[in-house]
């Protein structure tokens, strides 16, 4: 861009200094010698007022004895000195003599003037040309509005091979038989194999579907052409189609050869979306993609790779066979594809020597490969930084919390009382799942702020995890309270700090309920029905739901609870015959159908809706009366409060470690490794034995 402004500006200069030029030829005034004929030369020197002539070619200049300078113009077949001898003037040095001398003339000033003459013609039409080609690139560039702008890569570009690709070996094996067909077509075609018309590459972003379609192209050493799916699209209507009419040209004409479409979902998406009607430019190129890939003979050797992590949005004629043949799924790497990522992108770093990848891959679940390569740069940077020569397992560590969490941030000011709530905060956490049996271990304990997080307690999986029980969402939600349970338990008081505590376990708690099928039942506070009935005279229940012999009470406070009636016992001519000894409201009964009372069973509640008129996207739709979404609500209220009164019975049980663990924090702000595990692994302190008091609430003026 700078050079561009240069070169325009160069451009503009120099029409402002041909412009001067031209007003400066027209205008300039006349301050050369008068010029007089030859005729009053000889007259003036017949009178003896000429000091000396100069002859210049055809002109002369003349120098009166006055100190004034003539000029005149003679014949070329004339001489000077003949004319002047003629009138019988004395030429030579002499006294009352005419000093006739000859000038040599180079003819540039001639040619010189001659241009200079001609200057504003010349001026005027090369800004004419000028303009002119202005006129023609706009134009060209108009024209050009249609023309894919698809990078190409031939020979050893991209220099990607699948050696370059680690932690995804189910698709590398997919897509060398994509390279095998580019290589060796005959083989398939004497088999009757047809050769697949595109592979989709699908996975959350990081995990390499860019890299693979690279590794692709160089590996069978075709041409490479790149574009991303946004770069189709135009606020101009038709530039899309047209585009994906040249590409397509392109790739035939440089056949065999690998087409990628980065990022497919933004030109592919469900047609019918979004509030543009049936001409929707998008809709226009999409439907022109869907042409070119079924234009596609069956010797042409077109592969055409795609990549996206929405696959839900795309309209299904892209998804059919014939057009994308190979969905190819690329998930987050396990422990053996992290370490092999680890290892590629650690080549050609100084790694210690002693330092254990599988170690560095344990820290990593859930990480991309993306992910990984940011990490081992991390790593680099900071051994960089602490001016040492080799990386060790200290940076990778430190690096794991720098992309998790963010950097440290130890200048942030703390008072002591922050520090105490966020140390037995931190503990609390790490106490409960260590007591736990399926919650995952504790790795590392900080109270150093971290992005937004005042401190933070990292869990250690044992093993990559695709199922999880009933139990082991039940302790992680227990974990997950034991920060809250902590502050109250040891303060007598509860924070802002477990914010974040209640979001993922209010979370967690849903989907059991409304998505895993976790509740088989719902099973509210019993109470007798004597207690029904005070209540209800009393004037604090607000509704009574009849399922048969079983009774659902919501008090006005919003409690509820059930409860259970003798058969021959009518709740509802009871209200009516007490009606006048409740002065406090009205009562709604409802009679529902018997034994429906808690059968939520095991299914799944609520379903993400396809909102086609807004491009596809998805929104939670209720497939749900209004009494079945309390029950959810009742359900996640026991399951969260369950696990509440879990990591209350293990920190009150365990008071003393979590005083030690915190009291730990405090002093030291980080805990981890050895440490960690023999604090942990010591000998709790028994009931009898009197725990430790906790660090006591600074006063005001600390």
């Amino acid at each position: 861009m700078g050079r561009t402004w240069t070169r325009s500006g160069l451009i503009y200069v120099g029409i402002a200094v041909s412009i001067i030029a031209i007003f400066y030829v027209l205008l300039r005034p006349s301050s050369g010698p008068e010029e007089v004929s030859l005729g009053q030369v000889l007259e003036m020197a017949q009178a003896g007022t000429v000091r000396s002539i100069e002859v210049a070619g055809p002109e002369l200049v003349v120098e009166a004895t006055d100190g004034r300078s003539l000029k005149a113009k003679m014949e070329n077949s004339s001489s000077i000195v003949e004319l002047l001898q003629n009138e019988g003037v004395n030429v030579g040095t002499g006294p009352n003599a005419v000093d006739v001398s000859a000038k040599q003339s180079s003819g540039f000033g001639s040619v010189f003037g001659i241009l200079l003459n001609f200057l504003p013609l010349i001026i005027f039409g090369g800004l004419l040309l000028f303009m002119m080609r202005q006129a023609q690139g706009s134009s060209s560039q108009t024209m050009n509005f249609g023309r894919s702008k698809a990078r190409m890569f031939v020979g050893n570009r991209p220099g990607v091979t699948f050696a370059d690709v680690a932690g995804v070996e189910e698709a590398k094996q997919e897509l060398e038989e994509v390279v095998e067909f580019l290589k060796f077509p005959e083989r398939f075609a004497a088999l009757g194999a047809r050769i697949p018309r595109g592979v989709l590459l699908v996975g959350p972003p990081g995990t390499g579907k860019t890299l693979l379609s690279r590794a692709v192209a160089g590996e069978a050493g075709v041409p490479f052409f790149s574009i991303s799916g946004s770069e189709f699209v135009e606020m101009f209507v038709g530039v899309g189609a047209s585009r994906v009419r040249d590409l397509f040209d392109q790739a035939k004409r440089a056949a065999p050869c690998i087409l990628f479409i980065d990022e497919i979902d933004a030109v592919g998406r469900h047609r019918g979306a979004g509030l543009g009607g049936g001409h929707d430019e998008r809709e226009q190129t999409l439907n022109q993609i869907l042409v070119e890939m079924d234009g596609f003979d069956s010797s042409t050797n077109i592969i055409v790779i795609a990549a996206t992590n929405r696959p839900d949005i795309l309209d299904p004629a892209l998804l059919r066979p014939g057009r994308f043949d190979r969905r190819v799924l690329l998930d987050p790497p396990d422990l053996v594809g992290r370490v092999a990522i680890l290892k590629v992108h650690s080549e050609g770093k100084p790694i210690e020597e002693a330092l254990d990848m599988k170690e560095v891959g344990r820290l990593t679940t859930g990480f991309s490969g993306a992910d990984l390569a940011n990490l081992v740069n991390e790593a680099a940077v900071l051994a960089a930084r602490r001016l040492k020569t080799t990386i060790g397992y200290a940076e990778f560590a430190e690096a794991v919390d720098r992309v998790l969490m963010g950097p440290e941030r130890r200048s942030r000011l703390v008072t002591d009382k922050e520090k105490a709530i966020t140390a037995y905060h931190e503990a609390g956490h790490a106490v409960v799942a260590f007591k736990l049996p399926n919650a995952d271990p504790v790795q590392k304990i900080s109270i150093v702020a971290r992005g937004a997080a005042g401190g933070y307690t990292r869990y250690l999986p044992e093993e990559d995890r695709h199922l999880w029980t009933k139990g082991q969402f039940q302790d992680q939600l227990a974990a997950a309270l034991g920060g809250r349970v902590a502050e109250e338990v040891t303060f007598d008081e509860i924070t802002t700090g477990a914010s974040n505590d209640l979001e993922v376990a209010t979370r967690l708690a849903r989907q059991m309920v409304t998505r895993y099928g976790m509740s088989d039942t719902i099973k509210h506070e019993e109470r007798p029905i004597s207690s029904v009935i005070e209540s209800a005279l009393a004037g604090d229940v607000e509704s009574i739901d009849v399922y048969g012999n079983d009774l659902l009470i919501k008090t006005k406070q919003g409690d509820v609870f059930q409860s259970r009636k003798e058969e021959e016992f009518s709740i509802l001519e009871f209200l009516r015959s007490q009606k006048d000894e409740n002065r406090n409201g009205t009562i709604q009964v409802n009679v529902k159908a018997a034994n429906a009372l808690g059968s939520l069973g095991p299914r799944t509640f609520g379903k993400r809706e396809e909102l086609v008129f807004l491009g596809k996207e998805f929104g939670e739709q209720r497939d749900y009366s209004d009494r079945i979404a309390e029950e959810i609500d009742s359900e996640m209220r026991l399951l969260i409060n369950g696990a509440y009164d879990v990591a209350r019975a293990i920190l009150t049980e365990h008071q003393g470690k979590l005083v030690q663990v915190a009291e730990y924090l405090i002093a030291h702000e980080t805990l981890e490794g050895q440490e960690l595990r023999d604090l942990f692994e010591s000998a709790l302190q028994t009931e009898e034995e009197e725990a430790p008091e906790p660090t006591p609430e600074p006063s005001a003026a600390t």
